[in-house]
């Protein structure tokens, strides 16, 4: 019997930083994860608004750069061939591209079952084919036939697309619904089904309505990373393109209070970070430019409240 491989802990690769994310503080490179969100929350444009950025290498909702762009594999089991056009035309126009120049592949079958191995057999030679940097499947209640309030039924579903990222290097988004009236709970808990869901994120993304408003509030979970956000969106509309955006505000979430100085969010962010945040980390948890965001951790450097390291920024004395 052979013995399982092994290395020495120092030996292990270093991921450069560049190459950590997918899209800048929304999705790390080669993630598996969940879009979530009740009914209605405009979960679908989210996640067609990442495959465009990865396909593109325009800014996911305007705002947050990509990092390795790439081919996208979509199944969309909800919506009809035309209406995914559609959307992918509008959200292709409001990032200032076009649906000519999308590199990415729609499944045209009319359904892909998870829980059946001969789908599961194609689904792996279709992304074994195309070798997509993302693969987005939508949703995934109509990917199976299973209890999903069974851990044992699920755990197994999930596994084969993890087994799959790790196959073919490629990130994994599903989108999933929330329980109805579960605002008041943290937003991976409120998943439907099983804890499995939650717990199978590497990148996961969650949507609210913010405040009975029609404003969309958007939380930001890694596995390795500091969660960012929130963040308030809205559906917007102009000529052919629609597509969500970020919405700039002037107040933060702790009761509106006036929004906080430079200083005050990046030394929040660093104090409550694991390790130390590169500037990318730092622009999406503070909500800043480039150029405001360099200017300030400088002033901060040199008064000695943060430091560089070779891993990001990190607070002096942590």
């Amino acid at each position: 019997m052979t013995a399982l491989p092994t290395v020495v802990a120092r030996d292990l690769e270093l991921q450069p930083e560049q190459h950590r994310w997918l899209i800048d503080g929304l999705w790390s490179d080669g993630a598996v994860g969940i879009v979530g969100g009740e009914p209605k929350c405009c979960k679908s444009f989210l996640v067609l608004d990442v495959a465009v950025a990865v396909a593109t290498g325009t800014p996911c909702l305007g705002r947050f750069d990509v990092g390795r762009p790439g081919r996208v594999l979509l199944f969309a089991a909800e919506d009809a061939l035309h209406v995914v056009r559609d959307r992918l035309r509008g959200i292709a126009a409001a990032r200032g591209t076009t649906l000519e120049r999308l590199d990415i592949h729609v499944i045209t079958a009319p359904s892909v079952r998870l829980d059946i191995e001969e789908d599961r057999r194609r689904l792996q030679q279709t992304v074994a084919q195309l070798q997509p940097r993302l693969l987005v499947l939508d949703p995934f209640v109509r990917l199976h036939r299973r209890d999903e309030n069974l851990s044992g039924e699920i755990a197994p579903l999930l596994a084969f697309l993890r087994d799959l990222q790790r196959r073919w290097a490629v990130a994994v988004a599903v989108v999933h619904h929330s329980r109805k009236g579960a605002g008041q709970m943290r937003a991976g808990q409120a998943l439907r089904g099983s804890s499995e869901f939650h717990a199978w994120g590497d990148s996961n993304l969650y949507l609210r309505r913010a405040n009975g408003t029609d404003r969309l509030r958007l939380l930001v979970e890694h596995r390795a990373a500091p969660p960012n956000g929130p963040f308030e969106l809205e559906l917007r509309a102009d000529g052919e393109s629609l597509a969500l955006a970020v919405v700039e505000v002037s107040t933060d979430d702790n009761g509106g209070q006036p929004d906080r100085s430079p200083f005050d969010r990046i030394l929040t962010a660093l104090s409550g970070a694991s390790e130390p945040l590169s500037l990318a980390a730092l622009r999406t948890a503070c909500r800043m430019k480039n150029q405001s965001l360099g200017r300030a951790v400088t002033q901060l450097a040199e008064q000695g409240r943060v430091r560089r390291t070779d891993r990001g920024y990190e607070l002096v004395g942590a």
